[in-house]
């Protein structure tokens, strides 16, 4: 697979079958990552189309000051927040809440097919907003901090500081609920 900022200058100088490497490449990613962001499959579904829609259509630069994921994130964010902001639920829906359906638990096992990850997707659906995005860009994007900074728009040393808090928070949850692990290191 080639890099996705590859593939948009390529979509840029006319190649229209680069444009749906990149949607096959960053879709699923892109849409988990707005799920954890809007707490809704439907409305990250729709966003996650709106973000590969304005790469289409709008064509905005890239100008590989960080990676290409970061980017397509950020754009994605943008989108999210415009969405709710709009909506008036600047406070992302709690993944617990009723609207998240059984449909969205049929999705999260699809891709989340080894167990301790459930239980661990599980537990964050009861964290704040902040630390659900956090820990899912960090653990399951394996984005680093500056990528991390760079999406969520704060400074490296803050979200230094906000993944530690959000891993105790997850580490007491789980404990809280019964769950052990093995340290392996």
């Amino acid at each position: 697979m080639t890099d996705g900022a590859d593939n948009y200058r390529r979509f840029l100088g006319g190649d229209k079958e680069a444009i749906t490497e990149i949607v096959e490449a960053y879709r699923a990613g892109l849409e988990y990552f707005l799920l954890s962001v809007t707490g809704d499959e439907y409305i990250a579904e729709e966003l996650t189309q709106d973000t590969f829609v304005y790469l289409f259509i709008k064509k905005p630069k890239y100008r590989n000051v960080a990676s290409f994921k970061t980017w397509l994130y950020t754009i994605g964010k943008h989108k999210a927040y415009k969405y709710m902001k709009k909506r008036s639920k600047c406070v992302p829906l709690e993944m617990n809440s009723p609207l998240f359906s059984e449909d969205i638990r049929t999705l999260e096992e699809k891709y989340f097919s080894d167990e301790q990850k459930l239980n661990v997707l599980d537990a964050m659906g009861k964290l704040k907003g902040e630390y659900r995005e956090i820990l899912w860009l960090t653990y399951f994007e394996e984005l680093s901090n500056k990528e991390c900074a760079e999406i969520m728009q704060k400074n490296v040393h803050s979200i230094e500081v906000l993944v530690s808090r959000a891993r105790k928070s997850l580490k007491k949850l789980l404990q809280e609920e019964g769950y052990t692990y093995e340290n392996q290191q």
